[in-house]
This record gives structure tokens, C-alpha cells and sequence, in this order.
């Protein structure tokens, strides 16, 4: 991956999303790109979706990292891809300090020489079908991209052509950046 540096709100690219299921579907909604610079926007959005199946949101931060927020009575279940993101990152550091984790103690110019780590609850999405253990090997794969962990967790979770939809709708595409 390259190297993250520090963006305004303005610069920041990707796309986030609230992915619903009901008894027998998924639906992929798009979510305001405010909720990709705040955990706080991002969990609001989701609260007031209102929904009665269960639903998570992923937030795809400029292609460098991504975070799954799950809203619920019990509280907020996260998971972020790399937690290095912090470094550069408002929302990185926001999930991070929701976890009470510490912001990793790496310099920006070292960024290129550490492989990415995820912090949160792997088992954010055991109870839809992807358990820990297979959401933990798509994350650990370094060969793939944020966008490419996503394509896969949706595939699995079949609702790959719903999120595939909403993003040409937003012209985002995924996995044809020419990387």
C-alpha cells in the first residue's frame, strides 16, 4: 500500500455504506461521505436507519483502509483493517480510541515497512455468516486491497451485486484503480 498522509475532510475519497438484511435480502445503501472523517457521523447514520433486520455500515476510507461499524442496544461493534491507518487518519484514531487502543507509535515515513494490522470484534459479522476466522484470513491477506477485503466479505455474504450496484452509482469502482 502507499503511504498514507494526512487529508483534509475535503480530500478524502471512498464511499460508505449501510448494508441491511431483512429475512430474505440484503440491501446496499449509500451513507453521507461525512461518515467517513467521524465515528460519531458514521454511528448516527446508522442509528437512524431505523431498522428492524440487522444492518452494519463500511466505510472504505481513500482505498487505504476500511472500517465496519454495527450499531445495536448493547453499543457499537467495530472493526478497522489497518490500524496504522491512525497515524493519518481522524476516523482511524476515533475507532481506535472506541476500542481503547493505543494509536500505534510509528513514524509516517515508516508506514511503507509495516504490514497492516485489524483491531475490533472479527466476530462482527459471525451471526450473518462470515465467522472470525475467515473474516481474519480475508484481512490478514496482504495481497488484496481494502476495496478487494470488502468485494470479498460481500461475496461471502452475498451481497456482492447490491454493493456493486450502489457503487457505479457512485462511480466508485472496486478493484480497477489500475493497482
Amino acid at each position: 500500500m502507499a503511504a498514507q498522509t494526512p487529508q483534509t475532510d475535503d480530500e478524502l475519497g471512498g464511499y460508505a455504506v449501510a448494508v441491511v438484511r431483512d429475512e430474505n435480502s440484503w440491501t446496499v445503501t449509500p451513507l453521507d461521505a461525512e461518515v467517513l472523517t467521524s465515528l460519531a457521523a458514521a454511528e448516527a447514520a446508522l442509528k437512524d436507519l431505523r431498522v428492524a433486520g440487522a444492518s452494519f455500515g463500511i466505510l472504505d476510507v481513500d482505498d487505504e483502509f476500511f472500517v465496519i461499524v454495527r450499531t445495536g442496544p448493547a453499543g457499537t461493534s467495530l472493526l478497522i483493517s489497518d490500524a496504522t491507518a491512525a497515524i493519518a487518519y481522524d476516523l482511524a484514531e476515533d475507532v481506535l480510541d472506541a476500542l481503547n487502543v493505543d494509536v500505534p507509535d510509528i513514524d509516517q515515513d515508516e508506514l511503507d515497512d509495516i504490514d497492516p494490522w485489524e483491531e475490533g470484534d472479527l466476530s462482527i459479522l459471525s451471526d450473518l455468516g462470515l465467522g472470525d476466522q475467515e473474516l481474519g484470513a480475508i484481512l490478514a491477506d496482504l495481497d488484496l486491497y481494502p476495496e478487494e477485503q470488502i468485494a470479498r466479505i460481500a461475496e461471502r455474504l452475498s451481497f456482492d451485486t447490491q454493493l456493486a450496484a450502489v457503487l457505479d452509482k457512485l462511480g466508485v469502482g472496486q478493484g480497477d484503480d489500475g493497482r
